[in-house]
């Protein structure tokens, strides 16, 4: 189907939803208003519910538990659960569900919340509260601040979430719910709900069910459109095609993966990415060139971006981390960028007109300059593994090696930091996954996202599930490892023991006892998290020779069970990239010199 046919589809079902509003729905069949936002819930194809119980919410999770579809995941804290509900948004391409109580369960999971606002995931924070008439007297009662202020929670959710909805009635329950969630769906970011003890089992009509939610693609303005795309041809046509495309973390997010890729088929203009965006595109592509940050990006890719008369951007996100600390060196004539809900061309900005539907068209327009593209060179995209003397696993050696172990299909996971960095100069193979946090860069946050990723990865049934994290950023979130034993996951597990936070050393303090860390016994960490039926591996790595023979070991596949593997590494050793990014974010903070 045509973005321009689902466009008109979503309209219509929006338009029969207000209608429904307005009228009243008068449907005889009847359905507990939880049981309503499940149904939705898995009409939307999610199937996995994070969070804690507690006593606000108990009620709806007595649905949850008993659901045909949904499963409970039950994880170890609400911050872990929000990063899960993220992990799982990304992996499954559609909504995450985080489910906590009043208060204290709410304001827990906040930073995750936060994390997947920056980084634009999909996520419901569903909070359940006290009775409607609670809500109405503020009694004195647990979990509140003892003011009365029963509504601080929800202004502090205002921060971080695009919408809040609350159910006060059977009334209005079906309709809040629907707006909750596509609201959630069309700006991918997250939404807040709040659903009273009282709410939950309250009989409201199923009538609005058999009108499915979906993203809403607002149609772009027929005369504008046709205009931008007159205006790219025109640019295109005097650049003679040289032209490079620069694709970003906004292709995932909004779900324009293969209308870019077709874009780059029909075209041949030559596709690089950034950091946020690796993996948006097949990097097995014969015209992928690799990873741009900016100024320091390698000097055979910084040329060729920086060169090209016309830089189409996709999906763009220019941040610190993303832009090589904003060193781009592309000039606004020489700029078009293709975004969700608006198309900049040169100084010109065209609000509303967005690249779900714009690209098909711009493919159909600019596929015409494919025999003058093409022929411009591509340095392939390689791995080069450096012939090292030494024995000592180093970070310049140990993320090319990695290049041979992943498998198409694979979900990777990486952690803030020394992963986030080291992985990039890493060409992974066709159909994997990246995710990653750049933008928010909470320390700990891949550890839940590797689970919700894992789930969701079953779900779709992709490949393996791989995690890199360091042994710093393992300790604050290292409870999820639990869950993911009891359900049976079989994630690869890389810690990267570098004895404390590698990349605060390479901002500032390399030597001072604040990025020091305590030295677990990593091999006996899933025997103390598992419940002693499951199987496990763990396995320390100390040399280059080590690792090469547990890679080519047949044992060692990452598909029987959950296992870890220890990597030993300097303190003082990093991926060049975090190097370079490290030195320009220390000068951007003017700290003074401080080892």
């Amino acid at each position: 189907m045509s973005s321009s046919i689902e466009a008109l589809q979503s309209e219509l079902n929006r338009l029969r939803l207000e209608v429904q509003t307005l009228q009243g729905t008068r449907g005889s069949e009847r359905i507990s208003v939880g049981n309503y936002l499940l149904a939705r819930l898995a009409q939307l194809d999610v199937k996995q519910m994070f969070g804690l119980p507690g006593d606000f919410n108990l009620g709806f999770l007595d649905l949850v538990e008993d659901h045909p579809i949904m499963n409970w995941v039950g994880n170890c804290n609400e911050l872990n659960a929000a990063y899960a509900a993220d992990g799982y948004a990304r992996i499954k391409g559609t909504i995450g569900v985080i489910t906590t109580t009043f208060g204290v369960g709410e304001l827990s999971a906040t930073n995750g919340i936060a994390g997947a606002f920056s980084e634009m995931v999909p996520v419901l924070h569903l909070v359940g509260v006290p009775s409607t008439q609670e809500l109405k007297s503020r009694p004195l009662i647990h979990h509140s601040l003892g003011d009365g202020r029963f509504d601080a929670y929800v202004k502090a959710a205002e921060q971080f979430t695009c919408h809040q909805g609350h159910i006060r009635s059977p009334d209005e329950a079906a309709s809040v719910i629907d707006k909750a969630l596509m609201e959630c769906l069309t700006r991918a970011r997250p939404v807040y709900l709040s659903l009273p003890t009282d709410m939950v089992d309250q009989e409201i009509s199923s009538e609005r069910l058999h009108t499915p939610l979906s993203r809403d693609n607002i149609l772009n303005d027929p005369e504008t459109e046709e205009f931008v795309l007159n205006l790219i041809e025109t640019k295109v046509k005097e650049a003679n095609a040289d032209v490079v495309v620069l694709i970003d973390a906004c292709v995932t997010r909004f779900d324009v993966r293969n209308e870019t890729m077709e874009f780059l088929k029909q075209t041949g203009f030559p596709v690089f990415a950034a950091p946020m965006g690796k993996t948006a595109v097949d990097e097995t592509w014969k015209r992928y060139g690799g990873i741009y940050i900016g100024s320091i990006t390698p000097p055979e890719i910084k040329s060729h971006v920086e060169k090209a008369k016309v830089i189409i951007s996709i999906g763009s996100l220019q941040t610190d981390f993303n832009t090589g600390n904003f060193s781009y060196n592309i000039p606004t004539a020489r700029h078009i960028e293709l975004h969700s809900n608006y198309t900049r061309v040169q100084y010109g900005t065209f609000n509303g007109i967005g690249f779900k539907q714009l690209l098909p068209k711009l493919t159909e327009r600019l596929q015409q300059f494919y025999h003058m593209a093409s022929k411009i060179p591509v340095t392939p995209y390689v791995n080069r593994l450096p012939q090292e003397s030494s024995q000592n696993i180093t970070q310049s050696w140990f993320w090319p090696r990695t290049a041979n172990f992943f498998k198409p299909g694979d979900v990777i996971v990486t952690e803030t930091g020394t992963a986030n960095f080291g992985i990039l100069d890493v060409p992974l193979p066709a159909k994997s996954t990246l995710i990653s946090q750049v933008l928010w860069g909470s320390i700990g946050w891949s550890v839940g996202a590797a689970l919700g990723a894992a789930l969701a990865n079953q779900e779709k049934s992709l490949g393996r599930t791989v995690l890199f994290v360091g042994d710093g950023s393992l300790q604050l979130t290292v409870q999820e490892l639990a869950p993911m034993i009891r359900m049976g996951l079989k994630p690869i597990i890389f810690v990267l023991n570098n004895d404390g936070y590698v990349i605060e050393r390479m901002i500032h303090g390399k030597r001072r006892k604040y990025n020091d860390i305590s030295n677990w016994k990593w091999p006996q960490l899933l025997d103390v998290l598992g419940d002693r039926k499951t199987e496990t591996m763990s396995y320390t790595v100390t040399t280059k020779q080590e690792l090469n023979s547990l890679f080519e070991s047949e044992v060692f596949s990452g598909e029987k069970c959950i296992t870890m593997v220890e990597v030993m590494m300097d303190r003082l050793d990093a991926p060049r990239l975090l190097k370079l990014q490290a030195e320009m974010t220390s000068k951007s903070h003017a700290y003074a010199s401080a080892d």
